[in-house]
């Protein structure tokens, strides 16, 4: 989750001093060619002017090319860039990394910003050019309306539980496994499966054991899906009843495109070396295209929204809302279901509601401390990811700590990428490798506030577990240690100017994405049937669904910060990485990260199955797994950006589904 923007303070200083000489010379050079238009520069489009300043500025803003010359005017504007072309290869590429390490840059023309960069204990903070929270206090102060004008919550409750008791009944009233299966779908599309978990795995693990000899696609395709879901071993072999003798499916399915559809989120369930689904996603998706203009509704928003995001890697809550509104409109739709999952939606949306009240209240008292304003103010988009991995009530403990581990792994990263100097880094990551209150010695004034805030807030964690419960926080506590090394090792490749090799990039860049750390942080809440000793070892040890997590979030951010075209003064991106170790082009390196990101989900979906036991932990890490596409899908950071999240959030959090 490192930070793309702007260097710390002591990154600016080491570039700064050694080259002002060099670009004084070339900025009198440059003042007097005459003016050419050049092609506009993608990176930094926010920079919207040249302030004028004194020499005493110029240092920092040399260090980041931030010098006034003809070379970089957009034409037409009277803009200047922030980077000439000629000294763009001096510097790295302005990187996004994970939501949780956002870019960011200085903002030209504040006094702040343009702070002289140096060692010095006394250096004035620097502004982040991301913008403000979008949402200021508005959780804070927001008070919610009945939930439905004319029925009380208390009404909505007791008639949910009357409908859950009627819906548990039709897992008896099914005759058939393929009416069990559907059940089930139903069930899973309006997330309200979470209420019968007990009877869906008696079901799955019934039709596991049975001879299933269906010829309908959908059908084939709808057990595949839901059996691998549950981490049962299925073998894609189960399609070959569709097929002719040469391997190729059968042109009568062609038309199909309920089971084309069904065998296309089916397959995207693929595991590695599994190229007969590989296969069936191309044919799927072919057949889907040609017949998308031509299908009536509901099915045919299904086939949109599949072809833009498949079903396994589309947000469950998002989906839900889509399919509540299109349910009614399936030929076999079950009035009781429907009203139960409205009522399920409004009255987790309270709940939700109410903690994100607390939450951006705790975060406030925390932010607003002196010393902390470099930092991103993102609480209610922490809250946003948190709530990717669990929205059930039972979750609640466990999805307020998390969005609180999110927020520190924000702050952790925009201080060792926005405000600390290199010996400030070092001597911060010495005080958490010792984890003891007297190592605030070794620390600046605003570090031990910072500090003795970490330190109280891991506290905190441990008084909300249970006796048994609390040698948890050990783990998590481990995992920001490392977390916190690797945020080092970037700091030291950066003032080192060091290139590291790819391997060693995404070794240490994926771990600074700050997955590795969440996933450890997202089991300390829940109970004791999922977090237990043996899954908070699993997550700790970063590999199958926990790496995947991680190079997911990593290589995905980074196709989004390359195609935006931002350099900063960091170590390169894992795009930059390959480019340079491979000498090939921009649209093979990232081919290459985009087969890595395909890898990554494989793995995700062999863990379900190799970890069946741990399969509940797995699950909610792979349950976050699926928010980076909403939050870098079409290459796109919607987490820096984050007007692109209002309308997922108004529509998640603050608008009721209307009975």
């Amino acid at each position: 989750m490192q930070p793309a923007g702007s260097p710390g303070q002591g990154r600016a200083s080491i570039y700064s001093h050694a080259l002002l000489p060099f670009f004084q010379a070339h900025c009198i050079f440059f003042s007097k060619r005459k003016k050419k238009k050049k092609k506009r520069s993608t990176l930094h489009p926010e920079i919207k002017q040249w302030t004028n300043i004194g020499m005493a500025n110029v240092t920092w803003n040399v260090a980041r090319c931030h010098v006034p010359h003809p070379g970089n005017i957009v034409p037409g504007t009277g803009r200047q860039e922030h980077f000439h072309p000629r000294f763009m290869k001096t510097f790295s590429k302005y990187r996004t990394p994970f939501p949780f390490h956002i870019s960011r840059s200085n903002r030209p023309g504040s006094s702040a910003s343009m702070g002289m960069a140096s060692c010095n204990a006394n250096v004035p903070e620097r502004a982040s050019d991301f913008h403000r929270t979008v949402w200021g206090d508005f959780f804070i102060n927001y008070s919610s309306e009945p939930l439905q004008a004319w029925k009380s919550e208390e009404w909505m409750t007791e008639r949910a539980n009357q409908l859950k008791e009627k819906i548990s009944g039709l897992f008896e009233a099914c005759t058939t496994p393929v009416e069990q299966l559907k059940l089930v779908d139903t069930l899973q599309h309006l997330s309200i499966d979470h209420h019968f978990n007990k009877q869906i795995l008696t079901v799955l693990s019934s039709i596991q054991d049975t001879e299933f000899n269906s010829t309908c696609l959908h059908e084939v395709a709808l057990r595949f899906r839901l059996l691998r879901q549950q981490g049962f071993r299925v073998s894609p072999d189960e399609f070959n009843r569709f097929k002719d003798e040469n391997g190729n499916f059968n042109a009568h399915i062609t038309n199909d495109a309920r089971g084309l559809l069904s065998l296309y989120n089916a397959a995207y369930l693929f595991t590695h070396g599994e190229a007969d689904l590989e296969e069936a996603i191309l044919f799927a998706r072919q057949h889907l295209e040609s017949m998308r203009n031509n299908l009536e509704y509901p099915l045919a928003q299904q086939v949109n929204r599949a072809l833009h995001l498949p079903l396994s890697r589309t947000l469950r809550r998002i989906e839900a809302l889509h399919y509540i509104s299109e349910y009614k409109a399936e030929p076999t739709h079950n009035s009781s279901i429907l009203e139960f999952a409205k009522l399920d939606f409004d009255l987790l949306q309270r709940l939700h509601l109410k903690e994100l009240k607390a939450l951006s209240r705790w975060w406030k008292d925390l932010y607003s401390e002196e010393g902390l304003a470099y930092s991103r103010d993102r609480v209610v988009e922490c809250y946003l990811w948190s709530y990717t991995a669990y929205y059930e009530k039972e979750y609640s403990r466990a999805r307020m700590i998390l969005a609180k581990i999110i927020a520190i792994i924000i702050l952790t990263d925009d201080t060792y990428d926005v405000r600390a100097t290199l010996e400030e880094c070092r001597k911060f990551n010495e005080a958490i490798q010792r984890w003891e209150e007297n190592a605030i010695t070794l620390l600046p004034d605003y570090l031990k506030k910072l500090y003795l805030k970490l330190m109280n807030i891991f506290k905190e964690f441990e008084d909300e577990l249970k006796p048994n419960e609390k040698y948890r926080v050990a783990f998590i506590r481990k995992a920001f240690q490392v977390l916190s090394s690797n945020y080092l090792q970037e700091a030291e490749w950066c003032h080192g100017g060091y290139k590291p090799r790819f391997k060693d990039q995404v070794k240490v860049s994926t771990v600074c994405s700050g997955a590795p750390f969440a996933a450890v942080g997202l089991l300390v809440g829940m109970g004791d049937d999922v977090a237990t000793k043996e899954a908070l070892e699993w997550a700790t040890s970063c590999t199958d669904a926990v790496k995947a997590f991680a190079d997911v979030t990593r290589f995905m951010n980074d196709l989004c910060s390359f195609k935006r075209g931002k350099n900063k003064n960091d170590v390169d991106s894992s795009v930059e990485c390959y480019i340079s170790e491979h000498g090939v082009t921009a649209d093979v390196a990232c081919a290459k990260i985009d087969s890595l990101v395909e890898d990554a989900w494989k793995t995700a979906n062999r863990a379900r199955i190799e970890h069946n036991e741990l399969l509940p932990a797995v699950q909610r890490v792979v349950n976050i797994t699926t928010s980076m596409p909403l939050m870098y899908g079409n290459k796109k950071d919607a987490f820096t950006f984050s007007d692109g999240l209002k309308g997922v959030i108004k529509r998640l959090f603050l608008e009721p589904v209307l009975l």
